[in-house]
């Protein structure tokens, strides 16, 4: 069976895609996806056994220049890669107006996705030839899970989901070090973490374990010079090179611990069964936290994050730490 995936962004909700892949492979025999996905995120389907080809797409950057000549040309190249096979079933994983109109709209095959009562923008299921009802209250995964074995026609397995992509990570590690990756950027100011409340932390950390580093990723010259300010005057406290995602996943797959905001990275940490401490203020953990083996979630009672204290994130971490 040939299935075509529509799922494009967020990094988060791409990785919260893998599960239900998994669960398909599993369910039957033979399956093979590809999988239409935001141009910056196109390593990820490509480590889960059961996509055969990525089809990127560039919305986010077309979108500043529609009509421009060479955006047209990138379009129009997009159009005749999405079809060029015909597909026993399209399924759209997004559920919002501009995937199923510019994508879903244009691919050959039989089209599912969400019905109007469960998809993120409700117009978006006119586009579909079969719509599925999905309990919103529940897991993103969960959702996707459910999704696709109803497009699919299998019964969800009752297990937790598997990301199925933690053996390509762990089985390339090497001998190293002792660290903790710190995940402290994000693309919403109000899932900060006070920088002065970071510096806390890594000195608390120092100070119980003096033999284990600090890894800071950063993906943007501002988170950069974030991490430069966060690791100023630390020796143990490691500013990275700008990595792609696969170099990051390494990373995350070797780390002793790893504490976050709620960002892209903290679901690829999730993904990758590392230990995970993750800070929520004014977002929901119950439907978008961590998801899979040891995620540990820490709320502010107030969703204001400055409220997080680092007495409370020291006692979750004192388990892991040597």
């Amino acid at each position: 069976m040939q299935v075509l995936l529509v799922k494009t962004s967020s990094m988060g909700d791409v990785l919260h895609t893998l599960p239900a892949l998994t669960d398909a492979m599993n369910a039957r025999e033979k399956i093979r996806f590809d999988w239409v996905i935001e141009e910056n995120f196109v390593q990820i389907p490509t480590w889960h056994p059961a996509v055969d080809k990525v089809i990127p797409v560039a919305i986010r950057r077309w979108r500043q220049h529609w009509f421009r000549k060479s955006v047209r040309a990138e379009r129009a190249l997009f159009k005749k890669a999405l079809q060029k096979k015909h597909y026993d079933v399209v399924i759209d994983a997004q559920g919002l107006l501009k995937s199923a109109a510019l994508i879903t709209r244009l691919a050959q095959g039989i089209k599912h996705g969400f019905d109007r009562q469960s998809a993120r923008e409700a117009f978006a299921s006119a586009f579909y030839h079969q719509r599925h009802r999905v309990d919103k209250n529940q897991h993103a995964v969960e959702r996707l899970r459910d999704l696709l074995a109803k497009s699919l026609g299998y019964s969800k397995p009752s297990c937790r989901g598997d990301y199925a992509i933690r053996s390509a990570f762990v089985a390339k590690n090497r001998p190293h070090d002792p660290y903790l990756v710190l995940i402290h950027s994000t693309t919403q100011e109000a899932k900060h973490w006070p920088e002065l409340h970071w510096r806390a932390l890594i000195e608390q950390v120092i100070k119980r374990s003096a033999h284990l580093k600090i890894k800071l990723p950063w993906g943007t010259e501002p988170e950069y010079q974030r991490a430069c300010r966060l690791a100023e005057g630390f020796s143990q406290v490691e500013v990275l090179p700008h990595c792609d995602l696969q170099a990051i996943a390494h990373i995350l797959a070797s780390a002793q611990v790893v504490v976050s905001v709620d960002t892209g990275l903290s679901h690829l940490a999730a993904a990758l069964g590392k230990p995970n401490l993750t800070l929520f203020g004014p977002t929901d953990p119950l439907l978008i936290g961590g998801y899979g083996q040891n995620q540990m979630s820490i709320v502010s009672e107030t969703k204001n994050m400055a409220d997080i204290f680092v007495d409370k994130i020291m006692a979750a971490l004192k388990q892991h730490i040597l």
